[in-house]
């Protein structure tokens, strides 16, 4: 059984702990109890990234997480153009290695391009929750 939730966050910094926060309260909803700070990570660099390079001024970015089996996907859907970039970290600098750490932190971490925007991705692979009889299945 695959399991979706999904919630727009505007264009502000101060979208990315509420990013997280939906995060971390649908993996307890779905039971997922390992990951946690990976996940966490991850989707507050992706949120970042949209917020600073990603959504056009005026628009929002989508936050979707889907689980199917043991395989977390949380997907970011921006309205900006241009691929990301992957940058190796530099150890005089301090900034540019959010896609960096999500691509080392994810088992899998890609990018899809649309007409307009994309979605930048990562998929984890998590314990596999309790049955159906678990709240939120």
């Amino acid at each position: 059984m695959s399991l979706l939730r999904h919630r727009r966050f505007p264009r502000a910094r101060a979208s990315v702990p509420a990013a997280r926060e939906f995060a971390l309260a649908t993996l307890t909803e779905w039971g997922i109890t390992d990951r946690h700070d990976d996940i966490r990570l991850c989707v507050s660099e992706l949120a970042t990234n949209a917020v600073l390079h990603g959504v056009r001024p005026g628009r929002q970015y989508l936050l979707r997480l889907s689980l199917d089996s043991n395989l977390l996907k949380v997907e970011v859907l921006d309205s900006g153009d241009g691929d990301p970039e992957v940058r190796e970290p530099d150890a005089e600098g301090c900034g540019d290695r959010g896609l960096y750490l999500v691509r080392e932190l994810a088992d899998e971490f890609g990018v899809v391009d649309h007409s307009l925007g994309k979605t930048v991705w990562a998929v984890f692979k998590v314990a596999a929750p309790p049955g159906p009889e678990h709240p939120g299945m």
